[in-house]
């Protein structure tokens, strides 16, 4: 790796973390206007024109509010638990291509489309994705609460029980793709039609994953405060709430990879530039989702999320991989 390919790296690292934090920053003010519509209300409009400057503003209220430690609490643990829990939303979308490999740089061909083009790049992208429950657990226990603990430990068993039903959901994804490399997948057709049962199964695993609603049950008011961030104040807790902001911009881009035909639409063989455009507005639409699902639909109880994951999702998505399996065999 020469000087030229290291700063090309450093420069693509750069751009993707600093887009993922402005994405949370408009994602917080996009979906605060969103429901403020959907409820008939006014929403952020005060700070700057259309409330543009809420998210700074709060930013900066977060800044300055006081960052307490209980008493109680592993000052080690109950630190290092919101890094973690932000690294691994970070760090997962960088095996995630947004947009096609025609660009040229000093006359060679550079991946600017992605930032580590890894040959198990899906593979890598889901265990650094899996990390995220580590951090959230361990803010759960190092807050010397049992209310965090409790919240940490029923986030945690939410998130392991629907990351089974969405990892062989995405086993038949990869089957019919051929392949575990991220970038090669989206290279091909939109995949959504002929896996659609493993995209209405994996839909509904993203959204529990990113602890949303109606599956927010880690942060339920009436039972558990606010869940294993209880304690959590200042920059600390803005940390799990950029992860998790970060975390749906992630496996909203995962779905368009997988399914949506990723960076593909019209124009882009023309104007390769068009693709990161097209890739940027598919994301869009599921992050409206993501808002538009919260607004309409009540949280459920914690039994009914656990029967749906283990006893609904869980089998349904082990048979589409064993018909998806049988396909490719016998019919592809």
């Amino acid at each position: 790796m020469d000087w030229i390919e290291v700063i090309i790296l450093l420069v693509k690292i750069l751009v993707v973390a600093v887009a993922l934090l402005s994405g949370f920053a408009v994602m917080t003010w996009f979906e605060r206007r969103l429901i403020a519509g959907f409820q008939v209300r006014i929403g952020p409009n005060r700070v700057g024109p259309l409330g543009l400057l809420q998210p700074a503003a709060d930013g900066l209220k977060l800044a300055m509010k006081e960052d307490l430690t209980p008493s109680q609490a592993d000052r080690v643990v109950f630190v290092l638990a919101p890094m973690v829990s932000m690294t691994a939303a970070l760090v997962a979308f960088s095996v995630v291509p947004f947009g096609p490999p025609d660009f040229r740089i000093f006359g060679r061909l550079v991946p600017l489309h992605i930032a580590a083009d890894l040959s198990i790049g899906f593979l890598m992208l889901l265990a650094v994705a899996s990390l995220g429950i580590y951090g959230i657990v361990l803010a759960g226990w190092s807050s010397g609460s049992k209310y965090s603990l409790l919240g940490g430990l029923r986030s945690s068993a939410q998130m392991i029980s629907y990351e089974l039903a969405m990892g062989l959901a995405l086993v038949s994804v990869l089957i019919a793709a051929g392949s575990v490399n991220t970038l090669e997948i989206a290279s091909k057709p939109a995949l959504w039609l002929a896996q659609f049962p493993a995209f209405v199964i994996f839909f509904i695993c993203m959204i529990a994953e990113t602890n949303r609603a109606p599956f927010d049950l880690a942060e339920a008011e009436q039972e558990l405060v606010a869940g294993f961030h209880t304690e959590y104040a200042s920059f600390k807790f803005a940390l799990f709430y950029m992860g998790e902001y970060v975390n749906m911009i992630t496996f909203s881009a995962l779905a368009v990879v997988l399914f949506f035909g990723a960076w593909h639409g019209p124009f882009v063989d023309r104007f390769p530039l068009l693709g990161v455009v097209w890739f940027l507005a598919k994301i869009v639409v599921f992050m409206f989702v993501y808002v538009w699902i919260r607004a309409t639909l009540p949280r459920i109880r914690y039994d009914r999320l656990m029967s749906l994951g283990w006893k609904v999702l869980l089998p349904a998505s082990l048979l589409w991989v064993m018909i998806t399996a049988t396909w490719v065999t016998f019919v592809k």
